[in-house]
């Protein structure tokens, strides 16, 4: 898996790079976030490798949050590579979790691909995500990250995870599930 990618542009569009890698050319799809964000030739992206029967994919992304932020979008049922590569050209992650704490479909609704059912089906998944993606000027913390999909697949809501989460101390992932689990249990 494909998670990182350094090295030089050879072509460049608004949507897509060809970054030359030792001499081994890669197509990058990129957010227009993330197409304004580089300003010279060497690029250093964070990459999420979609695989697909018919064909292998990278998505760019020069900030991290947005990387979380995409890979939470294409886990949503009805939202695909593309319609995420449209939210996150559209908004910024710090945008994105205001609307999504505003809770704004008709904002959301104004991306290119995004209906009211849609919207309203990202804005259900996504509620209680927001705390994650709100401070885009730091890193989001990946053992939070990891935590939280844990206790997500353990049946737990979003908004209990969030605020419990917010209350541990731990900065490693499986002590930080072990943490907050010993404090689910006594609600």
């Amino acid at each position: 898996m494909i998670v990182g990618i350094k090295g030089k542009i050879e072509y460049k569009e608004p949507s897509f790079l060809h970054v030359n890698v030792n001499g081994l050319v890669y197509e990058v799809f990129v957010s227009l976030q993330t197409f304004g964000a580089i300003n010279s030739e060497d690029v250093n992206l964070h990459v999420k490798h979609i695989i697909r029967e018919d064909a292998q994919q990278l998505y760019g992304f020069y900030d991290k949050t947005e990387k979380v932020l995409f890979e939470r979008l294409v886990k949503i049922s009805g939202v695909g590579p593309k319609v995420a590569m449209a939210i996150c050209s559209t908004f910024s992650a710090s945008q994105f979790a205001s609307l999504i704490a505003s809770n704004d479909i008709n904002m959301l609704k104004k991306v290119p691909g995004i209906g009211p059912k849609s919207a309203g089906r990202i804005l259900v998944e996504l509620s209680g995500f927001d705390a994650l993606l709100a401070d885009s000027d730091s890193d989001i913390n990946p053992a939070s990250f990891e935590a939280m999909m844990a206790l997500e697949s353990l049946g737990f809501k979003k908004d209990v995870i969030t605020a419990t989460l917010a209350s541990c101390e731990s900065t490693e992932t499986a002590s930080l599930v072990k943490e907050a689990l010993k404090k689910l249990q006594k609600l």
